[in-house]
Formats: C-alpha cells, sequence, structure tokens
C-alpha cells in the first residue's frame, strides 16, 4: 500500500502531503476498530514497509495521532491505543479548547490596545515578520516566525504582563500552528489573517485590530474543528 502520493476527491482533488495520507490511514484503522484501544501499534519498521514511507513521514504522523489524544508512545515499549475517537488535540500542557478560550480573552484586547499604544518600532518589527512569513516556504520556519508575530503584538500593547502571558502558550501556540499547517493548509489564510492585523495596528484602530484578531481566532477554532470531526475512510475502502 503506497501512501507517498494520495489525493483526496471532490470537483478538483486536492494532493495531500504523504504525513497526511498515512495519518488518515492509521486514524481510521484506529476508529474503525482494526486497532482497539490497548492495542499496541505495529513497529515503525512493519509500518514504514506496509504503507511504504519513510521513518520521517510516519513519525510525523505517530505525533499527530498522539497530539490527537488517539494514541500514547511508551519508551522501549512502542504506541498504544488509547482512545478511538478525537475529542480535544493536545499542544503541549494544554488542551486545544483550553488553548483558545485563554486566547480569545487575551489576544482579542491585546490587539486593541496594541493599535492605540504600539510605536514606530513595534510596527516596523510586525511589518518586517509578516513580510517574512509570506515569503517562507518551510513550514518550520514560518511556524516559529508566527509564534513570534503573535508575540510582537503583544509587545506592542506596551504591558509586559501580556507578553508574559503569551510567553507561557508560546510552546503550545507553535505546536498548533504546525499541527493546523500540516493538516488543515493554513498558511497562507494565516498570512492574510495577520496582514489585516498589522493594517489595523497601522490605522490606530482598536475596534478594527480587535475583530481582526477575533477573526483570525475564529478560522483557527474552525480549522481544528474541521480536523477533529473529519470522517477518516476505513483502510482499503478505495476512496
Amino acid at each position: 500500500m503506497n501512501l507517498s502520493d494520495s489525493q483526496t476527491g471532490g470537483p478538483v482533488p486536492r494532493r495531500v502531503s504523504a504525513m497526511e495520507a498515512v495519518l488518515g490511514h492509521l486514524r481510521g484503522a484506529i476508529e474503525g476498530g482494526t486497532y482497539a484501544i490497548g492495542d499496541k501499534l505495529p513497529s515503525e519498521a512493519e509500518l514504514c514497509r506496509a504503507l511504504e514511507v519513510s521513518r520521517p513521514v510516519l513519525r510525523e504522523a505517530l505525533r499527530a495521532l498522539q497530539t490527537m489524544g488517539l494514541t500514547v508512545a511508551r519508551t522501549g515499549k512502542g504506541t498504544f491505543v488509547v482512545a478511538d475517537r478525537v475529542e480535544d488535540p493536545t499542544f503541549g500542557d494544554y488542551a486545544a479548547s483550553d488553548l483558545l478560550e485563554v486566547r480569545r480573552h487575551i489576544e482579542i484586547p491585546v490587539a486593541g490596545y496594541a493599535a492605540t499604544r504600539r510605536t514606530p518600532e513595534n510596527l516596523d518589527r510586525l511589518a518586517h515578520l509578516l513580510d517574512r512569513m509570506e515569503r517562507e516556504t518551510d513550514t518550520t520556519a514560518w511556524v516559529a516566525m508566527d509564534t513570534l508575530f503573535h508575540l510582537a503584538v503583544a509587545e506592542a500593547a506596551q504591558n509586559p504582563v501580556f507578553r508574559r502571558v503569551i510567553e507561557e502558550i508560546r510552546d503550545a501556540l507553535a505546536r498548533q500552528s504546525a499541527f493546523l499547517n500540516e493538516l488543515g493548509g493554513r498558511r497562507e489564510q494565516s498570512n492574510r489573517e495577520h496582514r489585516a492585523i498589522v493594517e489595523a495596528l497601522l490605522d490606530g484602530s482598536a475596534h478594527d485590530a480587535r475583530e481582526a484578531m477575533a477573526h483570525h481566532l475564529d478560522r483557527v477554532e474552525s480549522s481544528l474543528t474541521d480536523i477533529v470531526g473529519a470522517a477518516r475512510a476505513e483502510p482499503g475502502d478505495g476512496t
């Protein structure tokens, strides 16, 4: 079974990454009962041979399964199934729902403060980051700049406590960003949303900045919901 060059159905088939194809296959096998709760997944070597993918691709898919809460990796023992449905992905120390709730209460008002308090230096840093993000093609580098962008907005609010809060969740933000980019194709959309935030800050409009940040977080939530609720095909059903 070769999952290294897959497509999804629809009027215009969307080519998906090898990692996404492997994840879909394994998620479908878990949700369909091929691997039950408590079962150990085949070894990495066995899965690589069966799915005809490289070990790095497989490991990315296995990490995503853990993020979704379907499996756990036990050192020296392997990967075990712990759930048969995705409920609430976990990014580092925080559940996705908890992370989003806090972000709404912090980042939306912070954007409003940043619009009226930002300095020319703040605007220059944000514009520079945004330009780099729009040119960047490497996902890892883009994700790193994504977290810097949100830190820079917090800095522009001129309250060190806001920045400290974003610093606390920085690792979770990076994990979430990588997850959404790999499975939700969010990068270009995120760039547009970030640009709307920066334009509102440039205009000095607290209302527009809050609206732009709220829209950004709405889209993050929507993408997460789509991924969590995605119907995964049963292995071998030809879809």
